[in-house]
């Protein structure tokens, strides 16, 4: 076990516990920072020189490059026992993401990198979903854009080969009336379109659930996107309000994923709302929202999360292979 993998390890294990998201993502962060490390033995001291790296998550480090099972690793496996496999087994069933950024929008890397990296983990699919119009601050794109970047992933994925397929998407943002961000006739050429608020997110609840209801019962609409758009960390953001039973409700009739957000300063929707929309017969699709190529981690955290709800792969279309999911796109509009 590298220290890499049993940092990752542990932040699975953490928000399997229900630990916080601060704790969650120190140990992702710290796992980011080893790629700097060259392979071999490292001490503490060396390793807590890293950035984003801690007392605690030095030890980890300094530990596993011996090869040996990091002590911090070994006492959360004895304390969880065989309850977290579950989650495990999820993971391992994972297929693809349908929620991922480059830099065509507020990402920080190309294309051709996040759909490399989505590969390497051994993803059969992932889902490029760089933002709608309207979020100017995200560089959001323009129809013209969006053309060109269809264009632009059919290349990647001639040049990609068999084995993976980088699927066309985008987040679009569900405007005031509940409408889409983009042309309905571009909506029908891309394989996923995940529907997100991003504006007047604490609206009363009544036009919330009116708008968001609006959206997943669209067909050209397939996930929806982190459903109450809080955020948990730093100054953080409360959660919008909205009638989750209608909305749920209208997702399972309609056939529209609601997404589990992976990002550890989301992790949206809240435990009481995704056994919610567990409870309403949901489907689900665990997604990263990644915006750089190592944040495609995160997805472990969400399949943690799926496991504690009680959702299995049926439920979950991220583990679903391309054909799979395409089909179930098309008989929800595309």
């Amino acid at each position: 076990m590298d220290p890499a993998e049993a940092l990752r390890r542990i932040a699975f294990l953490l928000e399997w516990r229900g630990a916080s998201s601060y704790r969650v993502r120190a140990f992702h962060t710290a796992a980011d920072a080893v790629r700097d490390l060259p392979p071999g033995r490292v001490d503490a001291q060396e390793a807590g020189r890293l950035r984003g790296v801690g007392p605690v998550t030095a030890e980890v480090i300094a530990q596993a490059s011996t090869g040996e099972t990091p002590t911090y690793l070994a006492r959360l496996e004895a304390e969880i026992g065989p309850a977290a496999n579950s989650g495990r087994a999820l993971l391992e069933a994972s297929e693809g993401d349908c929620h991922v950024h480059s830099d065509w929008s507020d990402g920080g890397s190309p294309i051709d990198e996040m759909a490399q990296a989505a590969r390497a983990l051994g993803h059969q699919w992932a889902v490029l979903t760089d933002h709608s119009p309207r979020l100017t601050v995200a560089h959001g794109l323009s129809p013209d854009r969006l053309r060109h970047q269809i264009d632009v992933v059919a290349d990647v994925n001639t040049r990609l080969g068999s084995g993976f397929r980088l699927l066309t998407g985008i987040e679009c943002d569900i405007l005031d009336d509940g409408s889409l961000d983009q042309e309905d006739e571009l909506l029908t050429r891309l394989d996923i379109v995940v529907a997100s608020v991003h504006s007047k997110l604490r609206s009363d609840a009544g036009p919330m659930t009116t708008r968001m209801v609006a959206a997943v019962r669209n067909p050209l609409v397939d996930v929806l996107g982190h459903c109450t758009g809080r955020i948990v960390t730093g100054r953080g953001r409360p959660q919008s309000r909205f009638d989750a039973q209608a909305v749920f409700a209208a997702c399972a009739e309609n056939d529209t994923a609601v997404e589990i957000n992976c990002r550890p300063e989301r992790r949206d929707p809240p435990d009481d709302l995704l056994l919610q929309a567990a409870e309403a017969g949901c489907l689900f699709a665990v997604d990263t929202d990644a915006h750089a190529p190592e944040q495609l981690h995160w997805q472990s955290s969400g399949y943690a999360r799926a496991a504690r709800a009680g959702l299995g792969p049926d439920r979950l279309v991220t583990t679903w292979t391309t054909d799979r999911l395409l089909d179930w796109a098309a008989r929800t509009g595309h």
